[in-house]
């Protein structure tokens, strides 16, 4: 790892926050998010996986549990929404958008590795 990153306990606590904030757009009562505009339900979905996994990338390097584990939150965020009773439906869809978002977010983190290795 690259002497010019943060400590690893500050990049630990910057990548929870991150995913804490996914988790909240996930999971909280539709009425108690921000007023944003919706653009498209599976683009939001899988903007904010590539976003979750380039950071996790940029923080922590090259990591095949880190992104098993950001797509496994992916899928297990639908579980969650299925089962909760306010306003909340898990859909297999949805799971496949965030999937797509993880590959993208290697697919651009691959890119820029290329790109910097030339």
């Amino acid at each position: 790892m690259s002497s010019r990153l943060p400590p690893r306990p500050f990049r630990i606590a910057l990548f929870a926050a991150c995913v804490a904030v996914v988790l909240w757009f996930s999971l909280a009562p539709p009425d108690s998010l921000p007023g944003i505009e919706n653009f498209w339900d599976k683009a939001e979905h899988a903007s904010a996986y590539m976003a979750l996994t380039l950071v996790g990338l940029a923080l922590f390097g090259p990591s095949i549990p880190l992104v098993a584990g950001i797509w496994l939150l992916g899928v297990a965020v639908e579980f969650l929404q299925a089962a909760m009773p306010f306003d909340r439906m898990g859909d297999w869809r949805d799971a496949v958008a965030n999937t797509v978002g993880v590959l993208a977010g290697l697919a651009v983190a691959w890119a820029a590795r290329r790109l910097r290795a030339a």
